[in-house]
């Protein structure tokens, strides 16, 4: 997260929760579905409890290693979210090694904004949201930001900075 994320300030509220130490990895090493909805009803479960908790990542070394299967899977975990109540007080972010948005070729750039070593949920306020885009005119901005920042740096520099994240 620190050498991809912050320092090419992909989030500008990143860092400060790093320096805070108010992010929350969990690392659910299953493959199962219903295995993976646990663990993310647990992790969601911590953020209602504990309010140090800033935002929560739920790692998935060994699920859903086609991206096609973990962007379907993002309707069933969006589903939890709703069984859960708590759509409007969650917002959840799939993050996979091989992301893609549509549109876009498989080597574009931008595809590293969602990229990441393993198949992962990020499990964010949605209130923390609403107060980063009130307190930031810029915060609307960083989508397009960060396309700019990446496409500069361009896919085999990305490439080469994303795998040294693995080692």
């Amino acid at each position: 997260m620190q050498t991809f994320v912050v320092e090419l300030n992909l989030c500008p509220f990143a860092k400060r929760e790093v320096m805070r130490n108010t992010i929350d990895f969990r690392v659910y090493g299953g493959c199962d579905q219903e295995g993976i909805l646990q663990a993310l009803s647990d992790a969601i479960r911590v953020l209602d409890d504990d309010q140090n908790i800033e935002t929560s990542f739920l790692i998935l070394p060994s699920a859903l290693p086609d991206f096609r299967d973990f962007n379907d899977f993002q309707d069933v975990i969006q589903r939890l979210l709703e069984l859960m109540d708590r759509v409007g007080i969650y917002q959840l972010v799939g993050f996979h090694p091989h992301y893609q948005f549509a549109g876009t070729a498989v080597d574009d750039a931008e595809n590293y904004t969602n990229r990441s070593p393993y198949p992962m949920v990020h499990i964010l306020r949605e209130s923390s949201v609403d107060r980063a885009v009130e307190s930031s005119a810029e915060a609307t901005l960083i989508s397009d930001q960060n396309i700019t920042t990446l496409n500069q740096l361009g896919a085999v520099a990305l490439e080469a900075r994303w795998r040294a994240c693995f080692g």
